[in-house]
């Protein structure tokens, strides 16, 4: 059986996240590994939730934003906006109708 790979589906909020923390270090002219350094995380951790492969704590999005110096309200922003696209974009798949519960 082949995974059905052409429907559309919403983009993940660690997808989001990522995408924003990674538009903000690049705008900075910064790199994984300045930005690493300075937050306390490994290099490839950093890596994979700025690819939406992993969830940050709000720890460690503290600790990013910091190294990026932006406040965190200004990436949650970011990925709220960004959330609202895909929202507007994306047909979400119908529901299944729920069973009813019949009279015994």
């Amino acid at each position: 059986m082949t995974p059905v790979t052409d429907i559309a589906r919403p983009a993940l909020m660690r997808e989001h996240l990522g995408a924003a923390l990674r538009s903000e270090r690049v705008t900075q002219g910064k790199t994984l590994r300045d930005v690493s350094r300075r937050a306390g995380v490994s290099l490839g951790y950093l890596s994979e939730v700025e690819r939406g492969q992993k969830e940050a704590s709000s720890e460690l999005l503290a600790a990013i934003c910091g190294a990026l110096n932006v406040p965190m309200s200004h990436v949650i922003g970011d990925v709220a906006e960004r959330m609202a696209v895909t929202e507007r974009t994306i047909t979400p798949l119908p529901l299944r109708p729920q069973a009813t519960a019949t009279a015994a």
